[in-house]
């Protein structure tokens, strides 16, 4: 039987060539050089720091463009709140999404079964597995899960006959 596998997944290795390009800028900017900007990885968190709000803003514009210049897609950075630090300066996490959760998964389920087509979704953990007779049903299912316009960026894997 035909199946594939929804999942969404963060490429860490471009994750982590984004931040190096933007340490490396952050000490080549005027407006940065010299401050307590940062940005370090620990598995699925980023902390970002900060001397002031301005600042802060920055950051995350370098972020956002590092991630995108590298491939990575800044939909699956949660930014939290930012806190205040030691010497005045602010700290944020940012968590880096991995994983389908519950809710979309359910989400995504129902969208499905709904559609009327002839295929089975199964959660498996943090992905879904999508299997039919048909591998038309498999790609009216992915075109139909395409159009969801999810906020979580998808990819289709493990396509098999």
């Amino acid at each position: 039987m035909p199946s594939f596998d929804v999942v969404s997944r963060t490429d860490m290795a471009e994750l982590d060539n984004a931040l190096n390009g933007i340490e490396r800028e952050v000490k080549q900017r005027y407006d940065l050089k010299g401050s307590m900007c940062g940005i370090e990885r620990t598995d699925n968190t980023l902390t970002v720091t900060a001397d002031n709000d301005m600042l802060l803003t920055q950051m995350h514009q370098l972020l956002h463009t590092y991630c995108t210049r590298r491939g990575v897609d800044s939909d699956v950075l949660d930014f939290k709140t930012a806190q205040n630090a030691t010497k005045g300066t602010l700290r944020q996490e940012v968590i880096v999404r991995q994983g389908i959760d519950d809710a979309t998964g359910r989400q995504i389920i129902k969208m499905v079964k709904s559609s009327k087509l002839k295929v089975q979704v199964a959660i498996q953990g943090d992905e879904l597995r999508v299997t039919g007779k048909k591998r038309d049903d498999l790609q009216q299912t992915i075109a139909a899960i395409k159009e969801m316009k999810m906020e979580l960026p998808l990819q289709y894997v493990n396509m098999r006959d």
